[in-house]
């Protein structure tokens, strides 16, 4: 693949580097850093050898990249969140250097092939899900874009967990990715911050006679900053990503130790370090609970240490903060920088509330990305009380001259001061952060027109009526250099071929496909890309699951976060349809389909768990039942993550979004799906809703009722899920079939509650009420996947119409609306 003419304005060795230079360079790290004779080096140490060559690089660029923000002053943009899915960082740091064909050359000159090489890499378990997927596009685009920006977050040694499926259930194993260690990142030791925990608050009046309030009696740990380098497209631009790690503030306790007591004498450090151990403790337990909040407070107020240092540096006056830095609140997780802030500013700097408060509110802006109500976090007041004693303090002020000021404007509404106090009352007082985060911010923003339409009309009503201009929609983006240029090498080398390079650093230039739609030579070799995708990942699924697909067929995919809103069961269940209808018919015509599903449960999630094991059973008999054939397979892939996806979406027809409209905020595996050429079945929820909008009504496949309808149907129900059971024989069939053991050796106990919630009335995600169109939708899907030329149509108007679900373009419109920085 050509590449384009590097843009920006520093020039180092990697644009005149060389092949053999690129080779001397590997063995050299092969010998230095590893230790190990080049001749007998193997896969990964040769990975790790190309990853410290381009380290190296990266580095060079950084420091010059960061020389030039002091030297412009220019602002600076801190992104905090809990999560940061970036995956594999070989190949996406290759190709935003410039240099993946040097280190191509330079590899298989040494005797290796590149590929084998880059699977040695572990995939950075520090996220879940889109959470953390998003907040790595973003850092992608931040860069690509030369926005003065850092990514603030937690060094997991551990991620959520690693997934295998053992007779059809997940089972969880710890996701040690830094097992063989990461070459990709800095320790700096040097930037080392003590973080605060427990003790009690002291008031005392200062020299001047006024009340101030100092946080003494504290328990400390240690944060010590682990830097990776986030490279932007062919720009000299380098970013960091800055993960805190938890360490003790000693080592041991001396005094045991020469007792004889080693176990007493470690406690400290091992309790100390266990902040950063582990992505998302289980917070069934309080204990959880609390390691979760520590955590929470751990980064951010490292993070704020990190930030005020840099800030001194230039002598600024504390009143220019929010001219110098804008903080973004990457979901409710980082909201206790609020209070954190206004306790650096009143009790360390001196300032009073009212200036500190200007500040701060001119500071942060705030992400929303759900609309559950148990993603939106509370934290028990006792709880609070207990481990940030000060924050509860302000946080209470904050409360108190909120209210006083909801008072003034609203005169005796009880209702809405209960409705926007930051303090849930209750059995147990919690405080609700997305709340705060609200209050504590300049700006608002949720992640699609219709999850910002329902946040500002339904979830926090009140709270946009009290700021007017407060909300705002930042539609949700992919970074092209990943879920195209990266992962899809065969349809970008044919897009490039086609139109040029442009398209990498700017999206909408891939709306000159469009004129090709119906060019039958442009569309076999569209085909043919697909086909080889599907080809590579048919025969991973063989050696990874042992199940047998077939290319031909449609690849029907959902992967994804296992939630009963994102209902998976409605997937199934149309798998269990068309299973009985060639049973009921064994000559019925019929599109043939590989369902693959992917993605993990919550250890604690029950529900999901069961809806996992029902897919795998469904899948024991389908793909084992000779009557089938080659018509219908059904697979689910373990350990679903980014690596994974990269496999995946090149590869599939057909997007299954089907969530219950309302209930997703954006998604982002919609976008890239459709930028790989599939085609979207889905509900209007989320971004599904602008996908339309830009790809026209034809080339997506809609079904369902609609957020209103939704929501009206919960309130006011026109009709049940058993007289939908009872109407519908196709539907009875299916549903019998799982309840009377069927996928279950007869087992007529293990999914029976799967069944009972699809047809009581408190099936929250309305399964069986969008069964039947889901189902007719579905049939319009096989017939158009039939017709080849007019799908292929199809799919090439998808990709040309993405233009807009760029991040590149979210991130314009934070810079531009949200943060007041300019980009590149």
């Amino acid at each position: 693949m050509s590449e384009l003419t590097p843009r920006g304005p520093y020039c180092s060795f990697a644009e005149s580097i060389n092949t053999e230079e690129l080779k001397n360079t590997i063995n050299h790290h092969i010998l230095s850093f590893q230790g190990r004779d080049p001749q007998r080096a193997n896969s990964r140490d040769l990975y790790k050898a190309v990853a410290y060559t381009l380290r190296d690089v990266l580095v060079e660029k950084w420091i010059q990249t960061q020389k030039s923000y002091y030297t412009n002053g220019q602002k600076r943009v801190y992104f905090l969140s809990l999560e940061f899915l970036i995956g594999r960082s070989l190949g996406n740091s290759a190709i935003n250097l410039g240099l993946m064909g040097q280190i191509a050359e330079a590899v298989e000159a040494l005797g290796y092939d590149l590929e084998e090489v880059r699977e040695m890499e572990e995939d950075a378990a520090l996220g879940n899900g889109g959470l953390g997927r998003l907040a790595a596009c973003f850092l992608d685009s931040m860069a690509s874009l030369g926005i003065p920006a850092y990514g603030y977050g937690i060094r997991y040694e551990y991620g959520l967990f690693y997934q295998r499926l053992l007779n059809g259930f997940q089972m969880e194993s710890p996701d040690n990715w830094l097992r063989y260690g990461t070459p990709w990142e800095f320790e700096r030791p040097q930037h080392l911050h003590c973080v605060h925990f427990y003790g009690r608050v002291h008031t005392y009046k200062d020299s001047f006679g006024r009340i101030r309030k100092e946080w003494v009696d504290t328990e400390e740990i240690m944060a010590m900053a682990c830097d990776m380098l986030i490279p932007g497209y062919l720009n000299n631009q380098v970013i960091n990503m800055r993960l805190w790690t938890a360490r003790a503030s000693r080592e041991f306790d001396f005094s045991y130790f020469s007792k004889g007591d080693y176990i007493t004498a470690v406690q400290e450090k091992v309790e100390s370090e266990t902040i950063s151990k582990v992505l998302y403790p289980s917070d069934q337990l309080r204990e959880g609970q609390e390691l979760r909040l520590k955590q929470q407070y751990f980064f951010v107020a490292a993070t704020f240490q990190d930030i005020f240092r840099r800030y001194n540096k230039k002598n600024y006056p504390l009143t220019k903060l929010g001219d110098k830095i804008a903080v973004q609140l990457n979901d409710t997780h980082p909201s206790i920088a609020i209070p954190e802030l206004m306790r650096l500013l009143m009790d360390v700097e001196g300032l009073e509330w009212d200036e500190a408060w200007k500040i701060c509110v001119s500071t942060f802006g705030y992400t929303n990305h759900t609309l559950m109500p148990e993603a939106l976090e509370t934290w028990p007041v006792d709880m609070l009380a207990k481990v940030l004693p000060r924050h509860l303090e302000i946080i209470y002020e904050i409360n108190h001259r909120f209210l006083k000021q909801i008072e003034q404007r609203y005169p005796g509404d009880l209702e809405r001061l209960r409705n926007m106090s930051l303090i849930a009352e209750g059995p147990v007082k919690k405080v609700r952060m997305a709340h705060l985060a609200i209050v504590g911010s300049h700006s608002v923003n949720g992640v699609a027109e219709l999850h910002s339409y329902l946040l500002k009309t339904n979830f926090f009503k009140d709270f946009h009526e009290f700021f007017p201009g407060r909300f705002n929609n930042k539609t949700n983006g992919i970074t092209q250099r990943r879920w195209l240029l990266k992962c899809n090498e065969g349809l970008a080398g044919l897009i490039s071929q086609t139109i040029g390079e442009e398209w990498i650093i700017n999206l909408d230039h891939l709306k000159e496909l469009e004129v090709l739609a119906d060019d039958h030579d442009f569309q076999d070799k569209w085909d043919a890309v697909k086909r080889a995708n599907k080809e590579k990942l048919a025969e991973f699924i063989k050696n990874e699951c042992c199940v047998e697909i077939y290319p031909d067929s449609m690849f029907d995919v959902q992967v994804k976060r296992i939630h009963e809103y994102k209902r998976q069961l409605l997937n199934i269940l149309h798998v269990i349809t068309l299973y009985h209808r060639i049973l009921n018919d064994s000559e019925v015509s019929m599109t043939p389909r590989t369902f693959i599903f992917g993605g993990k449960a919550a250890p604690s999630y029950e529900k999901a768990k069961l809806i996992i094991k029902l897919i795998s059973s469904v899948a024991e008999v389908v793909n084992n039942d000779p009557l089938v054939k080659d018509r219908l397979r059904v697979v689910f892939v373990p350990n679903y993550g980014v690596s994974l996806a990269e496999k995946i979406f090149p590869a599939a027809d057909l997007s299954e979004q089907i969530s219950t409209a309302g209930t997703e905020a954006s998604g982002t595996g919609n976008m890239k799906f459709a930028l790989n050429g599939a085609l979207t079945i889905g509900t209007l929820d989320g971004a599904n809703i602008e996908i339309r909008e830009e790809v026209g009504e034809d080339n997506i496949f809609i079904f369902g009722m609609t957020a209103d309808e939704v929501e009206r149907e919960r309130n006011n129900p026109q009709r049940n899920a058993l007289e939908i059971y009872k109407a519908n024989p196709e539907i009875r069939l299916t549903l019998d079939s799982i309840k009377d053991g069927q996928f279950s050796n007869g087992d007529i106990v293990i999914f029976s509650s799967i069944v009972e919630s699809l047809l009581a009335d408190y099936d929250h995600y309305l399964h069986i009420k969008d069964f039947e169109d889901y189902l007719r939708c579905q049939t319009e899907v096989g017939v158009a996947f039939a017709d080849r030329r007019n799908w292929l149509k199809k799919s090439i108007l998808n990709v040309a119409n993405m233009g807009k679900f760029s991040s590149d373009r979210t991130i314009r419109e934070y810079a531009r609306d949200i943060w007041g920085v300019e980009v590149l």
